[in-house]
């Protein structure tokens, strides 16, 4: 089966920038932990206050599920992540030849 990434790229607001961090340790032990998740976050080099998220899973099946896969927690976290952005986030979808 071809794996599959899920970007997900933001700019968060300048003043937000040390509370974003703390949320984005919370993220990865939260989504890689916690839930096991292949989950990781950079941020773009040259580009200050710029993340991406990627998720990598195994099949489109598995990408699908991530919604559904949502716990109260993952919401939460989302939902703070929200709050701090400057603009959307932008989804990118990737399948792996």
């Amino acid at each position: 089966m071809a794996k599959v990434i899920l970007h997900i790229a933001y700019e968060i607001k300048p003043e937000h920038r040390d509370a974003y961090l703390v949320l984005a340790a919370e993220m990865k032990h939260h989504f890689a932990v916690d839930r096991n998740k292949n989950y990781v976050i950079y941020e773009q080099k040259g580009r200050k206050n710029s993340f991406v998220e990627e998720f990598t899973c195994g099949s489109m099946e598995q990408l699908e599920a991530l919604d559904d896969d949502m716990t109260e927690t993952s919401e939460n976290l989302v939902n703070r992540l929200e709050a701090m952005l400057m603009g959307k986030a932008k989804y990118t979808t990737m399948v792996e030849l």
